[in-house]
């Protein structure tokens, strides 16, 4: 897809039902006109994964994810040799005259190679969506097997020399900023940072994913979360808790928010016990700011 203006992304991204801002639509419409990859920094759970999640609706383009972890290797994101059937081969050809050479052909064919993520996305019929997700997580020479693809768009199989590209895949690299990336890797992309979202884009998210809810609630809801992340917790909840909190409350038809719905729901917005406790202590001032009724209506 080529975009004519910057316009038709926004416009395409809310069709997608993507609230996006002005960084957002330059990032995707220059790492589409570029064939860039853009790495997207920034908390967990405010909408990096989801990019790729759209770009791969706008563009009917394949979604190849590749969920990154510590000990990520070579066999789980570039390519693996079939080694069974490989043995196999060897075992009908055994008895043939046929010298080292030619048995290596036979064995190191593509048809025993198993492709993961990285090669797929380089050998599809059609450019695909790459998602590498959290590449943080993985280890720091996980970063140079992605060097030789994101300059060249190729792969080097030592058995079978440089496969090159057939289509450019629209390429997303997510982090969570758990350590830092190398600037080798950081060259090569577009860079784009998403912060937790101000209240009138967090509102705006929240009837967009559901259009239902009552309109007191979600304001009530999306100002108490703008609140909630002034304190110094262990792990600040983002907008997918703010999602799931919303939807929860709307499905059990309350319309506004008050301190007893808050107490008995805050497992939905807080993992760790620290940080339950600690909100806990500061709830009546955290609900004083936001003005909603302390107390159940009798």
């Amino acid at each position: 897809m080529f975009w004519k203006s910057i316009e038709d992304v926004k416009n395409e991204l809310a069709k997608q039902n993507y609230i996006s801002n002005d960084e957002i639509d330059m990032s995707v419409y220059l790492a589409n006109s570029l064939q860039k990859p853009i790495l997207i920094e920034g908390p967990p759970g405010v909408g990096k994964t989801e990019i790729a999640k759209v770009l791969s609706s706008i563009y009917e383009a394949k979604l190849i994810r590749l969920q990154c972890y510590e000990g990520l290797g070579v066999e789980h994101a570039l390519y693996e040799w079939n080694y069974q059937r490989q043995l196999l081969a060897l075992k009908l050809i055994e008895t043939d005259n046929l010298s080292l050479e030619e048995k290596e052909g036979i064995i190191f064919d593509e048809k025993y190679l198993l492709k993961r993520p990285l090669l797929q996305s380089i050998t599809e019929d059609a450019s695909p969506v790459l998602l590498l997700d959290e590449i943080d997580r993985a280890d720091e020479e996980f970063e140079s097997f992605l060097l030789e693809l994101l300059s060249d768009w190729q792969i080097t199989i030592p058995e079978l020399g440089s496969i090159k590209a057939t289509h450019i895949p629209h390429v997303i690299i997510t982090s969570n900023r758990t350590r830092e990336l190398s600037e080798a890797l950081r060259r090569r992309c577009l860079y784009l940072w998403i912060d937790y979202p101000n209240l009138e884009k967090e509102l705006a998210i929240v009837r967009k994913k559901l259009p239902a809810i009552n309109e007191q609630l979600s304001e009530q809801i999306c100002l108490f979360m703008q609140e909630l992340r002034q304190l110094k917790l262990n792990k600040t909840p983002s907008v997918s808790e703010t999602i799931d909190w919303a939807f929860a409350l709307s499905e059990m038809h309350f319309d506004h928010l008050d301190k007893e719905i808050v107490e008995r729901t805050l497992g939905i917005l807080l993992k760790d016990w620290k940080d339950i406790r600690k909100s806990q202590d500061s709830l009546s001032e955290l609900l004083d700011k936001v003005g909603v009724i302390q107390k159940l209506p009798s």
